[in-house]
């Protein structure tokens, strides 16, 4: 590239006092009304948009600690938060005004400083004090160091990088529709083939207690699995000795069994155990369920994401401490639900799979475009990758 890149620091390109810190008594910066308001986690390395909080001028009064208007454009930079995460933000010009804490940016393209301070937040938590607590002040901000292409070079960074960004914009979107489209159609797994609602039967005629125990023993490898909440399946905890246990025999999980976790039981951990966590193992906190012939393991899945089950399960919990409220085998198998016959229920997760698997292969896509994304824009700042080339081309 003949174009000449420029070292320098954040502070010789980046105005920290811009907009000012606002008085009380000056009502001129909102002109009435609700006025546009950032606060840290709201800086979540991302430009804020219409999804930026409003407060009223009653409310920012109440508000203790400094503030600053922040001009459209302005790149914010957290100065406090959990180390090992920078929270960057950026104004756009779409917005009018908004009150934060912040570094105002001048002399640059606002575009391109947010994407480089985003693309280098693991340089700025180095520089950051504290050890729980990461802290960041005006010197070692200022002090950052950024590289400067000419103008043309920054807004064409910033227009690949855009373009991409509206890709995976546009995939989360559909992602998101797909889903609400899921949670809908959840009504299937009530219905008849005419669409009336099934006649409800207890869990009790459909499924029994069904709980294996295997000894532990010293030598021996066992794999633990974990209950997720809302029904979103198991989790791998990984492999243990038998001798590494205080418990002296587990529950063993069986494919296509149901199983849940008797704690916190009305934040609904309950699921159909898959394949591929057949032989996994379990504390008794954890009891088993075997299904009946008439019910399909795919659609009891389905049931298990569902909030209806999970109402069920929290009005039949037991004790007084609210986190160490358990729901017992006998209260699940007193649940009621409505039961359609087993080619009805296997109709309607077929349709919740299709759903599912689109959701899937849509975010799977957004997340490859999110490496491609972090890959270009490293390329492109450290200037391996040709900002001229055909290839970049959205």
């Amino acid at each position: 590239m003949n174009e000449q890149w420029v070292e320098t620091t954040l502070g010789a390109v980046a105005d920290w006092s811009a907009g000012g810190t606002p008085k009380a008594t000056n009502r001129s910066y909102y002109d009435g009304g609700d006025i546009p308001w950032a606060i840290i986690s709201d800086i979540q390395n991302r430009p804020l948009n219409e999804t930026t909080k409003c407060i009223t001028q009653a409310g920012l009064d109440s508000i203790g600690g400094t503030k600053k208007v922040a001009p459209e454009g302005s790149v914010l930079v957290s100065m406090y938060g959990s180390v090992g995460r920078s929270a960057i933000a950026q104004i756009p010009m779409a917005t009018n005004q908004a009150i934060a804490r912040g570094v105002v940016g001048k002399q640059v393209s606002a575009e391109y400083l947010f994407l480089w301070i985003n693309a280098h937040e693991g340089h700025l938590d180095k520089m950051a004090r504290g050890a729980t607590q990461r802290n960041i002040n005006k010197q070692i901000l200022t002090a950052f160091r950024i590289a400067l292409p000419p103008i043309p070079v920054q807004d064409r960074i910033v227009e690949v990088i855009s373009a991409v960004d509206e890709q995976i914009a546009a995939l989360d979107t559909e992602a998101g529709a797909l889903h609400s489209v899921s949670r809908a159609a959840t009504s299937l797994l009530w219905c008849t083939a005419d669409g009336n609602e099934a006649e409800s039967r207890l869990l009790d005629d459909v499924m029994a207690l069904d709980v294996v125990r295997t000894p532990m023993q010293a030598g021996t490898t066992y794999r633990l699995a974990g209950v997720l909440n809302a029904g979103k399946g198991l989790v791998d905890k990984d492999e243990f000795d038998g001798a590494d246990t205080e418990y002296t025999a587990m529950n063993v999980l069986r494919e296509n069994q149901v199983v849940m976790r008797k704690l916190t039981a009305w934040e609904g951990p309950i699921t159909v155990v898959p394949a591929e966590f057949d032989g996994f193992v379990a504390s008794n906190e954890f009891p088993t369920f075997t299904l009946g012939g008439d019910v399909a393991p795919e659609w009891m899945r389905h049931v298990c994401r569902t909030p209806r089950l999970w109402a069920e399960m929290q009005s039949r919990v037991v004790g007084t401490v609210q986190r160490r409220k358990r729901l017992n085998p006998d209260q699940l198998l007193s649940v009621s639900l409505p039961i359609p016959s087993r080619p009805e229920q296997e109709r309607a997760a077929e349709a919740l799979d299709a759903i599912e698997g689109q959701i899937a292969a849509i975010r799977a896509e957004a997340d490859g475009l999110r490496r491609a994304r972090a890959e270009l824009l490293s390329g492109l700042l450290n200037r391996t990758i040709d900002i001229e080339s055909p290839e970049l081309e959205v």
